[in-house]
């Protein structure tokens, strides 16, 4: 039988074992399984870098630096001889140092993946020179209308390295306390105490990421609730909260690496209440703003109404000074200010003095960007700018994040319980700089003399990427022998593609290797680049099926402008992103500038 990797000692690798499939009951059909031969080139790259078949650390440090693309230093050394450590358990390690089979054991191997996995971006410029990893209504476990809400989506969001969490306070049935749930009564969603969201969120906030957390809430509640949630949020993170007292005068923000293991709280400061009984709330401003939502529109103003009425209700008798203290404690959590200043779109955008956050939803932002796109952009070199999904998102699905990257959004609000390839994007961006949940933003989106343009389409290639793939394993392990097929091992194909700036996003696709558990491609793709910085390589696998039902068999996504070159063990997921234990790709990677 084969190893877990697909191959056995040199000596032995032309052996083949059969397998068996039943057909109609009554007969078998039986296939011969071949042991996987390495690629012919990678037998080559081990004897080009070895003498008599073995390699030694010093051997295994030239390969690193020269082939592979690692820096001469001694990172590279101590992980030349992490490789050696981590193999001398096995048969195939012999003592003098890696024979061909050890060597590629560690080719396919977790020490070979193609990402750097620790933080290595600069981490100290202003909040708003960076993507955050940022949830959407953060509570729901599933869709927008009727699922329930927890603390368990919180906790698996920041363990994956969200940096972002968004809670919508309301007030519960007696108003004497505040709840998490979507949409008020307009749904029928259940609620979570804010207590519990709080303390889920205080629990495990650093354990994926040391950098700071942010809390954007969606204020729905009065004055003395507003004050309730202040004594809250001090009680649950005392020392935890960031709590600048300058905060109405920010004229740029702090940095990550300053507000390391900090909690900060986003939202729209109070007003005073003849303001507040007359105003639309922003997030209702926001949901009449979607234009393919306009059969709620009605709904809506009802409710807006109602709203208003209560609160001038509700308002009248109190004095300004009274108002003033309720409110003071809340007003002072804020670290990050929310909201939108009077006027249209174009006012939105213009210099401010103080630094705020701006939230958008998808179709708004396509919608502006059609004639301001430069202006949002410019907007984004101080301040944070947040695009969530439309109204009529009701599954919890997800739009492209690449037009908010594009204009250099930070905060594009994904519903991590979601499903599907945008998803997969999300969280291939943010694998970058060591899954901290902070992505520097490219220069150019950052650069104030010369306002980056996403509309222009016909810029000069500047890289490109050779992607050659080599071969897969792991799937024998990872499903039982009928999985994909009934009556013969998978036929796998790769389809590699590149999401990014329009002109840049494309796709290919392998031929299948047909009746293969260990299949081997051997083949080159290429892609041309004009914006590497923004681009994202996803990686999918299929299990070609001739009635035209194709079978799911992983994917990944990977940030281009991360990637290590040389050969590299790509590991693959399943649909909801979880990493599979055994299924992995061996692809060599290789960038030429132009």
């Amino acid at each position: 039988m084969a190893t877990k990797f697909g191959f056995k000692q040199q000596a032995s690798r032309k052996q083949s074992f059969k397998q068996h499939f039943k057909v109609c009951f009554c007969f078998n059909r039986m296939f011969k399984l071949k042991v996987a031969e390495p690629p012919e080139e990678i037998n080559n790259i081990f004897y080009r870098y070895t003498q008599n078949g073995t390699m030694n650390i010093d051997e295994l440090y030239n390969f690193l630096v020269h082939f592979q693309g690692e820096e001469s230093d001694d990172a590279t050394l101590r992980h030349a001889q992490a490789v050696f450590h981590s193999l001398r358990h096995l048969n195939i390690f012999q003592r003098r140092g890696l024979h061909f089979d050890a060597f590629f054991r560690y080719l396919f191997g977790d020490l070979n993946g193609p990402l750097n996995d620790q933080v290595h971006q600069d981490m100290n410029a202003p909040l708003a020179h960076y993507f955050l990893y940022t949830g959407h209504n953060s509570y729901l476990t599933g869709n927008q209308l009727s699922s329930e809400s927890s603390t368990a989506p919180i906790i698996k969001a920041l363990k994956k390295g969200v940096r972002v969490i968004e809670l919508d306070l309301w007030p519960n049935s007696r108003e004497d306390d505040v709840e998490v749930r979507h949409g008020g009564c307009r749904t029928l969603t259940s609620s979570v105490k804010l207590r519990d969201c709080l303390n889920a969120i205080r629990d495990n906030a650093f354990e994926a990421s040391k950098y700071p957390v942010i809390i954007t809430f969606e204020d729905h509640i009065t004055p003395p609730l507003q004050r309730k949630v202040a004594k809250m949020v001090d009680d649950i993170f005392g020392g935890m909260l960031f709590r600048p007292s300058y905060s109405h005068q920010m004229k740029n923000f702090p940095s990550p690496e300053s507000l390391k293991e900090k909690i900060l709280i986003s939202t729209k400061p109070p007003e005073s209440p003849e303001i507040q009984g007359q105003r639309i709330p922003a997030e209702e401003v926001e949901w009449l703003e979607d234009k393919d939502d306009k059969s709620r529109v009605n709904e809506k103003v009802l409710y807006i109404n109602r709203v208003a009425q209560n609160l001038r209700t509700y308002w009248d008798g109190p004095d300004d000074e009274s108002e003033e203290d309720e409110t003071l404690g809340y007003r002072n959590l804020i670290s990050i200010h929310a909201g939108k200043p009077k006027g249209n779109v174009e006012h939105w955008l213009m210099e401010h003095d103080q630094v705020r956050r701006l939230s958008l939803s998808e179709q708004v932002l396509e919608e502006i960007a059609k004639t301001r796109g430069t202006d949002i952009v410019r907007f984004t070199q101080r301040n944070l700018l947040r695009i969530y999904p439309k109204g009529s998102r009701v599954d919890s699905s997800n739009y492209d994040p690449m037009n908010g990257w594009m204009h250099g959004a930070q905060m594009v609000a994904f519903n991590m319980q979601g499903h599907g390839h945008y998803l997969w994007y999300m969280e291939g961006m943010f694998k970058a700089n060591g899954g901290c949940g902070y992505v520097k933003k490219p220069d150019f989106l950052l650069n104030n003399n010369k306002i980056y343009d996403p509309k222009i389409n016909n810029r000069s290639i500047l890289k490109t990427l050779q992607v050659v793939v080599y071969m897969g394993e792991g799937w024998q392990s990872e499903f039982g022998q009928t999985h994909f097929d009934f009556y013969s091992p998978p036929d796998f194909r790769v389809q590699v593609g590149i999401h990014g700036v329009p002109v840049d996003t494309d796709t290919k696709i392998t031929r299948t290797i047909e009746d293969e558990w260990v299949p081997i491609w051997n083949e080159e793709l290429i892609f041309p680049l004009t914006c590497p910085e923004l681009a994202i390589l996803h990686i999918k696998v299929i299990e070609r099926d001739f009635s035209g039902q194709h079978d799911f068999a992983g994917q990944t996504c990977l940030p281009v402008s991360e990637l290590k070159e040389g050969i590299r063990a790509v590991r693959l997921c399943d649909r909801k992103g979880e990493p599979y234990k055994y299924v992995r790709l061996l692809i060599q990677f290789r960038f030429s500038n132009h």
